[in-house]
């Protein structure tokens, strides 16, 4: 039997194949992104008591893993608002970005002036819920593709600084480890448009949309590989190839638009000792083997059927001898199953990742509840995970 191990050793034991003294678990955002329950801003809906002790379990009984970013304050932003001036000289020319309280919601405009067309995107924060719903897209048309195209590569440029990483991961100690937190080219792509207006254009003007994705990798591989060198070793997390599967598109163009993209990051980071995990919800039968073949060390959150299309045990003995498999378990299920359901769903979950030979396995939610109030329902069902794993 494996010697007791701390949450940090348990954590990198499990991404480098290793054994380990049991399962880890992470409750993935929770956890895992800055939530305070002490800011007293009305957006913040952790500061509703419901929340304090699933925050509490987190911190004190996960094996926690930091999504953090080395160009933004939070990993989820849209763009860098770390201090290079010459960077916000660049973005201040053509783009416009202001923030206004309506009707209660929190309202983000951005316009961006290129081309003598005038881009526009509105973002909408509700108080009673952490998401940002955009409710008008920056970019409508082909011909509004053409103008985003001619903005020179300085606005794309970032200020990569991988102090607060390291300063993360010194607080955290061996409480758990640090993650960076990065999109891929075709996520910052595909959130420029609607569904709609991304899934034709990219089904329709293969030619155009390469040319968007080549723009927007150059700085997200050039910032990868800086990252990856001056933060070695370090687990990544590559969210936006969901994007490229079913049913958005087509398998074939999962190759041409995550694989020819992901692939260099994929290596960047493994050249500097790191291990790339990638992020792919829904159906990923059908994209399963280019994952695999990209050479990526992770996968999640590997959502069961009927959100999914695949099941644990067939993912775990197709790949799990190459890649370390996080999941399953849907956060609709923890909101809304029953006890009694909900703990054999558990079970079944740890018994197919953990079954046969394998990389390894880590329980972990498709993602976290975002609403104000925590039932005593998802409480009750993230206990019954902890209890699980850790006995307790």
């Amino acid at each position: 039997m494996t010697a007791a191990m701390n949450r940090r050793e348990r954590l990198m034991a499990t991404l480098r194949g290793e054994p380990v003294d049991r399962p880890a678990i992470s409750f993935y955002e929770i956890g895992g992104l800055p939530m305070d329950p002490t800011d007293p801003d009305p957006f913040n809906v952790y500061n509703d008591p419901s929340w304090r002790s699933l925050l509490q379990m987190a911190e004190e009984q996960t094996d926690l893993i930091r999504m953090r970013s080395a160009v933004r304050t939070h990993s989820h932003e849209a763009w860098d608002t770390s201090g290079n001036s010459s960077v916000k000289s660049v973005r201040r020319e053509f783009m416009r970005t202001e923030t206004t309280i309506e009707d209660g919601h929190r309202l983000i405009r951005t316009t961006i002036s290129v081309s003598g067309r005038c881009l526009t995107s509105v973002m909408r924060r509700d108080p009673d819920v952490d998401t940002l719903w955009t409710t008008e897209h920056l970019l409508k048309s082909t011909d509004d593709l053409e103008a985003y195209l001619q903005l020179p590569d300085e606005f794309f440029a970032e200020s990569v600084d991988v102090a607060p990483l390291f300063a993360e991961e010194e607080v955290l100690g061996d409480r758990g480890i640090v993650m960076v937190d990065t999109e891929d080219p075709l996520c910052a792509a595909a959130t420029l448009f609607n569904t709609e207006d991304y899934t034709v254009i990219a089904f329709t003007e293969n030619r155009l949309f390469h040319r968007l994705l080549e723009k927007l990798a150059g700085p997200i591989h050039r910032r990868t590989e800086q990252v990856a060198r001056e933060f070695p070793g370090h687990l990544w997390r590559i969210y936006g190839p969901e994007f490229a599967a079913e049913p958005y598109l087509p398998p074939r163009l999962f190759d041409e638009y995550v694989v020819r993209y992901v692939e260099p990051m994929v290596r960047a980071i493994q050249s500097h000792g790191g291990f790339a995990r990638i992020h792919c919800h829904g159906r990923v039968r059908n994209v399963l083997a280019m994952i695999a073949g990209m050479g990526a060390d992770a996968i999640d959150p590997i959502e069961p059927p009927p959100q999914g299309d695949i099941q644990l045990d067939e993912v775990r003995r197709r790949y799990g001898d190459r890649m370390v498999l996080f999941g399953n378990i849907e956060v609709a299920d923890i909101e809304q199953m029953a006890p009694g359901p909900f703990e054999r769903l558990v079970v079944d979950a740890i018994e197919a990742g953990t079954s046969g030979n394998g990389r390894g396995f880590v329980l972990m939610p498709s993602a976290s509840p975002f609403g104000r109030h925590v039932s005593d329902r998802t409480l009750t069902n993230y206990k019954t995970m902890l209890r699980h794993v850790c006995g307790r």
